[in-house]
């Protein structure tokens, strides 16, 4: 329940500016998760969000700066995102997969066995293929964000 909980965080605020906990219960409970203040912060202070002011100067919550920076490395690298059976495969410009992947290492995606990485070419092993269905949706959405 607790990583299901920090997943739905983690998209919540990624998709929209979220300022309070209030609102931020609110959003959790339209996705069925019903959840007390108390163990909110606990969750954030887990995740380690922090509120940043966006470029609105709107305070939100925001990922932790290592996902900030596997954001960034992952926009301007990655080419494409597929996936087959439990395996997704990313393919990016030359010689920028091994960067990208101690990237990805660097975040606690849930459902992550492990990754290998060549030149162009990045490999993730999940434990299932709608863990890896989910992922590659979420990599999608944040290299080709309204697609």
């Amino acid at each position: 329940m607790k990583n299901r909980r920090h997943e739905a965080i983690l998209e919540i605020i990624s998709e929209q500016p979220v300022a309070t906990q209030e609102l931020l219960i609110e959003l959790l409970g339209k996705r069925g998760i019903k959840t007390t203040q108390a163990t909110l912060s606990r969750d954030i202070q887990q995740l380690s969000l922090v509120k940043q002011r966006d470029d609105k100067g709107v305070y939100r919550y925001t990922l932790p700066a290592t996902a900030a920076a596997e954001k960034s490395i992952f926009e301007e690298a990655v080419i494409s995102v597929d996936y087959a059976m439990n395996t997704i495969v990313l393919k990016c410009k030359a010689g920028m997969a091994q960067g990208t992947c101690a990237a990805i290492d660097s975040v606690n995606h849930q459902g992550i066995v492990g990754t290998i990485a060549g030149d162009d070419t990045i490999f993730i092993l999940v434990r299932s293929e709608a863990d890896a269905k989910k992922l590659s949706k979420k990599f999608r959405n944040e290299l080709f964000p309204g697609r």
